[in-house]
C-alpha cells in the first residue's frame, strides 16, 4: 500500500496535470469541429433552378449515361456511320431538361434530385460494371432480393463509384439555395425557351442522324433499357402492378390429384433441388471440357442437354417454373393467386416440405411447411448469414421421421449464386484455381471468373450426391428419387456481361440454358412403371424448358390428376 501512495505521490500530479490539458484540447476540438459543421451547414449554393436543371441533365447526359455511349461506340466500332455516336449524351442530356423541368417543383424538387441522383450512380455502377439493365423483371428481382444477397454487391470498387458518382453530387445539390430574385413570369420564360432549345437541338440531332439512330436502335432494341434512369419508371410500374392492380380471385387446381399406388407397395420419398444461377454449358454431362460432375459421375445421373429456363432472374423463373403457365403466357399475379404443383402434391396426399438457403420462395412455398435456414446455429458450415448448401442435409434425417407418408422434399440452394462465387463452397472444395476471391468480378481475370464459377457447380454436385447417399438409406422403406433443376443461367464476362437478369427477349444463352438432372434407381423405375432408357434417350435428343417442370413432377413421382398435360409431362411417354 505505501508503495502505491508513493507512486501516486510521484506521478499522480503529473496525471491530473495530463487529465487537465487532454480535456481541454478535446473540448476546444470539439468545438471547433461543431464549429465547422455550422458553418457547412450555413454555406449555400446560389443558383436559379434553370442553370441547376441544365448541370443536373448534362451531368445525367454525360456521366450517368456513360454505360450507353460505351455502348454504342463499341456498336459501331467497324461502321461507317460512326459520328452520331457522339452527339448521343448531347441528345439526351436535352431530353432529361425537358423531362427533370417537370419536376421542378418548390419544396419537392430537391429531395426528388437527389433520390434519382443516388439510385441512377447504383444502377449507372450495375450497368457499367456487370451490364445489368433495369427493365421491370430486374426491378422486381431488386426489390424481392435480400440483404445478405445485395451485401454482396457492396466492395471498394462500389462504394467508391457510389460515394463520387452520387453522394458528394447529392450533398452539393442538398446545399443549393434556388435563387427567387427573379420574376416567376421571367424563371417561366427563361424555362421555356430553354425547353424548346432543347427540342430544336433534338429535332436537329434527329434531323442529320435518325437513320443511324433507327439502324442501331432497331437492331439493339436492348439499349433504351440501358438508359439512366429507367429504373425510376420501372419501379414505378411495379409497385403499380403490385399495390394498385386488382388481385385475380383465388383460383384452387389439382383438387382431383391422387397417388397411383407403386408396384412394391412402398411410400415414395423424393428429394428436388432448385439450383441457384446454374448454366447448362458449364455442365459436365452436357459435354463441358471439364468436368463439373465429379462427385455424381458414377451415380447414374440422367442429364437433359436442352433445357430453357421461364426467365433470368430468381423473382421471376421461380414462381413460373412451379406454376402451370407457360413462358409465353406468364403472369405473376395470376400464378400467385392459383395452386402450383407443391400444392397439387398436397392435394394428392403428398407431405411437403420445402427448405431454404437462397433467400426466400418467391411465393411458391407461402401454402407449405417451410424451413429457413438459420445460419446463427451451424457455425460449421455457416459464415455470417449465408450457408453452404451442405446445411440441407444436417436434419434430414429428422425430417424425414416427422414427415408421415409419402414425402418429398423440396431444397432451394444458392448454388452458383454471384457475384461472391467464392463463398459458395468450402476452401477444401476448390478444385479450378486460381479463383476471384472477390465481389467486384469484372477486375478478375475471365479464366478466374469461370474457375470459381465452375467451383460452385462442382460444389452443388457434391450436395447432389451425397443427397442421393442419403436417399440410398431409406431404400428398404421407400421409393426414392432425386431431380434437380437451376431457376436460371449466368453470364460471366461473354459480350461484357456479368451475372443475370438480362431481358429474356434479348438475353443471351448463357443466361437461359440451364440444367435438368433426374436420379431414378431402378427400384423407382421398376415401381413407377418407367422405362430409363427411354428417359436417357429424350435426355440426350429432346428440347424442354421450365414449362415442363408442373407436369413432370407430378408425373414423375406417380400423381393423377386432370391439371396434368401429358404433351409437357417428359415421363409421360417413357410408361411401361
Amino acid at each position: 500500500m505505501r508503495l502505491f501512495n508513493r507512486i501516486y505521490l510521484v506521478y499522480g500530479h503529473h496525471w491530473i496535470t495530463m487529465k487537465n490539458l487532454l480535456t481541454t484540447k478535446l473540448n476546444v476540438s470539439l468545438t471547433n469541429i461543431a464549429s465547422r459543421l455550422t458553418q457547412l451547414c450555413k454555406f449555400r449554393i446560389n443558383i436559379s433552378m434553370t442553370t441547376f436543371l441544365l448541370l443536373y441533365s448534362f451531368y445525367f447526359g454525360f456521366v450517368l449515361n456513360i454505360p450507353i455511349s460505351a455502348r454504342l461506340i463499341d456498336i459501331t466500332e467497324h461502321s461507317n456511320s460512326w459520328l452520331f455516336v457522339y452527339t448521343a449524351p448531347v441528345l439526351l442530356s436535352c431530353a432529361f431538361f425537358i423531362i427533370f423541368s417537370l419536376f421542378a417543383i418548390p419544396y419537392f424538387a430537391k429531395p426528388f434530385f437527389i433520390f434519382v441522383l443516388v439510385s441512377s450512380a447504383i444502377a449507372s455502377y450495375a450497368t457499367l460494371k456487370y451490364g445489368v439493365l433495369f427493365d421491370y423483371s430486374m426491378v422486381e428481382n431488386v426489390i424481392e432480393t435480400n440483404t445478405s444477397e445485395m451485401s454482396s454487391y457492396i466492395n471498394l470498387s462500389s462504394i467508391s463509384y457510389l460515394l463520387f458518382i452520387g453522394v458528394i453530387p447529392a450533398v452539393l445539390i442538398a446545399l443549393i439555395r434556388f435563387n427567387t430574385q427573379e420574376t416567376l413570369l421571367k424563371r417561366i420564360l427563361k424555362r421555356l425557351m430553354l425547353i424548346i432549345s432543347a427540342t430544336l437541338i433534338i429535332l436537329l440531332i434527329l434531323g442529320f442522324f435518325y437513320k443511324d439512330y433507327a439502324s442501331v436502335g432497331r437492331n439493339n432494341a436492348y439499349l433504351n433499357k440501358m438508359i439512366v434512369p429507367a429504373h425510376i419508371f420501372n419501379s414505378v410500374k411495379y409497385i403499380k402492378k403490385e399495390v394498385f392492380t386488382e388481385k385475380f380471385t383465388y383460383k384452387a387446381q389439382g383438387t382431383d390429384a391422387t397417388p397411383l399406388l407403386a408396384n412394391n407397395g412402398k411410400p415414395t420419398l423424393m428429394v428436388l433441388i432448385v439450383g441457384e444461377t446454374a448454366r447448362s454449358m458449364n455442365i459436365g454431362y452436357n459435354g463441358y471440357s471439364r468436368n463439373t460432375n465429379p462427385y455424381t459421375e458414377d451415380m447414374g445421373i440422367i442429364s437433359f442437354k436442352d433445357v430453357s429456363s421461364c426467365g433470368t432472374s430468381t423473382a421471376h423463373s421461380l414462381p413460373c417454373m412451379f406454376s402451370n403457365l407457360n413462358r409465353s403466357n406468364y403472369d405473376k399475379n395470376r400464378a400467385n393467386s392459383q395452386d402450383d404443383v407443391l400444392d397439387v402434391l398436397k392435394y394428392a396426399g403428398v407431405n411437403v416440405l420445402w427448405k431454404d438457403n437462397d433467400g426466400g420462395d418467391k411465393g411458391v412455398a407461402k401454402r407449405l411447411t417451410k424451413i429457413s435456414i438459420d445460419a446463427s446455429q451451424y457455425r460449421d458450415v455457416c459464415d455470417n448469414s449465408v450457408c453452404y448448401d451442405e446445411i440441407m442435409l444436417k436434419s434430414f434425417d429428422d425430417e424425414v421421421e416427422e414427415l408421415k407418408g409419402n414425402k418429398l422434399i423440396a431444397m432451394h440452394i444458392i448454388g452458383s449464386h454471384g457475384p461472391t462465387y467464392w463463398k459458395r463452397y468450402p476452401q477444401q472444395k476448390e478444385l479450378f484455381t486460381p479463383s476471384c476471391n472477390q465481389s467486384d468480378i469484372e477486375n478478375c481475370s475471365d479464366d478466374e471468373i469461370v474457375n470459381t464459377y465452375d467451383n460452385t457447380l462442382a460444389y452443388t454436385d457434391y450436395v447432389i450426391a451425397e443427397t442421393i447417399k442419403k436417399l440410398q438409406s431409406y431404400a428398404n422403406d421407400y421409393n426414392v428419387a432425386l431431380m434437380y433443376m437451376s431457376d436460371h443461367g449466368e453470364s460471366l464476362g461473354e459480350n461484357g456481361l456479368y451475372l443475370h437478369g438480362t431481358p429474356y427477349s434479348f438475353a443471351p444463352i448463357e443466361q437461359t440454358q440451364v440444367p435438368l438432372f433426374m436420379w431414378i434407381p431402378q427400384q423407382y423405375a421398376d415401381a413407377k412403371g418407367i422405362n430409363k432408357n427411354c428417359l436417357i434417350e429424350k435426355a440426350q435428343a429432346g428440347t424442354f424448358s421450365h414449362d415442363n417442370l408442373f407436369h413432370t413432377l407430378l408425373g414423375f413421382y406417380g400423381v393423377e390428376s386432370s391439371v396434368i398435360n401429358q404433351d409437357l409431362d417428359i415421363t409421360a411417354s417413357c410408361r411401361l
